[in-house]
């Protein structure tokens, strides 16, 4: 009997054992209000998706979550201060392409490491880029506008945002992979941009399908190719640069939630888990696609791989483009 006594003994310790500190806590977790913080303006696409996943949160986890808009410095300065937060879990970073693979490779020294200084949680969401011309370009579609551009060699210039941006990257990969040489005219910010090439001043860019919509639908501008994997739900009718045959050119504008490094794995599995479950509700989607993005949820590891592989292309892109930001 001695033996039976000796074994409840050893399972009753295992049931009064108490709970590891770091699992309690995820169970408890939160406790608080909690910050989201977006390096950008308030009233912009990546403001727009920390609103929306934060209310969802708020309701789910029944604590407050307040969006914390930090602009300046390209969204330096609030990738800085996500990076420097309290690794506890509270502070949350909801983070564009831009600043998590693009700039290291812009910029010589960074207020903040994309790779050390933060957990990946999940990819919130993605959105392909539209190629779009002026109407005064007789191109209708990819192939002839290739052709065009061939023979005619630096006849051609296409808009972007600035130097560096992601569609002036993209544009760098459709040259590299088409054969074609394009004169590149950067510009401060889009609005000018759209009015330069809708007077038909500038033949084309690279942009965002939701802020071009209008134009496409009421002939101003035409689209040729999307730069995702397959058609964007959003243009049913223009092929994939992939679907071409021109899969280099497979361009996304994501946007992804982090936390600050060393937050304990299981407060990083807990807000996965949470936000995925937003991602995946029906109103949320429906919102998302207003915006003309979609809901993609990722795992963490996911993440942390894609950061590297898109990190490692832009660095190429980069180096290729000749852009040096310092």
């Amino acid at each position: 009997m001695g033996w039976i006594v000796r074994r409840l003994l050893v399972i009753l310790a295992a049931v009064a054992a108490p709970v590891p500190v770091a699992q309690l806590h995820a169970q408890t977790f939160p406790a608080k209000p909690v910050r989201i913080i977006v390096p950008f303006p308030a009233g912009g696409p990546a403001d727009a998706l920390a609103r929306i996943v934060g209310e969802k949160l708020e309701r789910s986890l029944g604590k407050p979550f307040v969006v914390d808009d930090k602009a300046g410095a390209g969204g330096n300065i609030g990738m800085e201060q996500g990076a420097r937060a309290a690794p506890d879990g509270y502070t949350l970073v909801l983070a564009p392409v831009g600043n998590l693979t693009v700039a290291p490779a812009l910029y010589a020294k960074l207020p903040y490491d994309p790779e050390k200084d933060f957990a990946p949680i999940t990819v919130i969401a993605d959105v392909p880029n539209v190629l779009i011309v002026h109407p005064s370009v007789p191109a209708k579609n990819v192939k002839e506008f290739i052709a065009l551009a061939k023979s005619n060699p630096g006849r051609f210039s296409y808009a972007t945002s600035s130097p560096g941006s992601i569609n002036h990257l993209a544009m760098e990969l459709l040259q590299e992979a088409a054969g074609i040489d394009v004169l590149h005219v950067p510009y401060k910010g889009t609005g000018a941009a759209m009015t330069d090439l809708l007077s038909g001043q500038i033949q084309m860019t690279l942009a965002g399908i939701p802020p071009v919509q209008e134009f496409l639908n009421t002939g101003r501008l035409r689209a040729l190719a999307v730069s995702g994997a397959k058609r964007a739900e959003l243009l049913p009718d223009t092929p994939s640069f992939v679907e071409l045959g021109y899969g280099d050119v497979e361009v996304y504008t994501w946007t992804g939630l982090l936390l600050p490094s060393h937050t304990p794995t299981g407060i990083v599995t807990r807000w996965h888990s949470e936000t995925v479950n937003v991602l995946r509700e029906p109103a949320v989607k429906e919102r998302f696609r207003a915006l003309g993005v979609e809901p993609v949820g990722n795992t963490p590891a996911e993440f942390a791989a894609f950061l590297k592989a898109e990190t490692a292309k832009w660095a190429r892109a980069v180096k290729k483009a000749g852009i040096n930001l310092n």
